[in-house]
């Protein structure tokens, strides 16, 4: 008798153990509900969610939830910050439809591939028994489940203009912080997860986020870019630190 549920295989010991599962819990809930339900998950518990929520050869819910978190921060950018809309047509309402359109179906989805291909690679050089590629591309993606908060623009000056004054209170400095404790989370949560999901210590599963962390969380989604504005350091200045004699 055929039933319904999700089709997962776990390692235990040398062998792989096929398990089906009827009620998917965390990530493998479908639709707007089981997004939000995973977003609650992976931020308050993720050890928990990167055990249970997780499954080998099943990408869709992790890549609509790596979509809905891009979409979310560039939608709240452009919200509160008009000025980041890029100019494509004479109209600014149809040009932010298409750069949405353009985050949703190209730029989210080739980004969490790149992302995921790069985390790839830093696996097989560093971890020698590993999970598949599907569950490292659902790991990256579910990692960055913090940057959904973190569209906010930098300037008060901006959110002035946006919102109509209420910007001054809001703007500058906390917003700043916000994007890097959430770029940082995000790195936090990819640690995490390939410790859990690849079975690996957290020491070797941060050597090997080092990288794809960087790449995601650091230039993609502003995470650098909220350390310069804060600091005035840039990631020239740290470099040219590092080669100093």
């Amino acid at each position: 008798m055929a039933r319904s549920g999700t089709l997962i295989a776990r390692r235990r010991h040398p062998t792989a153990v096929t398990q089906w599962v009827e009620s998917p819990e965390g990530g493998r809930d479908r639709g707007p509900a089981g997004v939000l339900r995973a977003w609650v998950a992976v931020m308050v518990r993720p050890r928990r969610f990167f055990a249970t929520g997780i499954a080998a050869g099943d990408q869709a819910p992790g890549l609509v939830f790596g979509v809905s978190v891009t979409l979310l921060h560039v939608l709240t950018r452009f919200a509160l910050d008009p000025a980041a809309v890029p100019q494509i047509g004479a109209s600014p309402a149809a040009s932010a439809l298409f750069a949405l359109l353009a985050v949703t179906v190209f730029i989210a989805p080739l980004g969490l591939h790149l992302a995921a291909a790069v985390q790839t690679v830093a696996l097989i050089l560093l971890v020698e028994e590993r999970a598949g590629v599907s569950k490292t591309v659902q790991t990256v993606a579910y990692a960055a489940a913090p940057l959904a908060l973190a569209g906010v623009p930098f300037e008060p000056t901006r959110l002035v203009d946006a919102a109509a004054g209420v910007g001054v209170a809001l703007g500058g400095v906390p917003f700043e912080l916000l994007r890097i404790a959430a770029a940082g989370y995000a790195t936090a949560l990819l640690v995490v997860g390939l410790a859990v999901v690849h079975r690996v210590s957290i020491a070797r599963a941060a050597a090997a986020a080092a990288v794809p962390a960087a790449f995601v969380f650091g230039y993609g989604f502003g995470g650098f870019a909220a350390v310069v504005s804060l600091t005035g350091v840039t990631v020239g200045d740290l470099l040219s630190l590092a080669v100093a004699p």
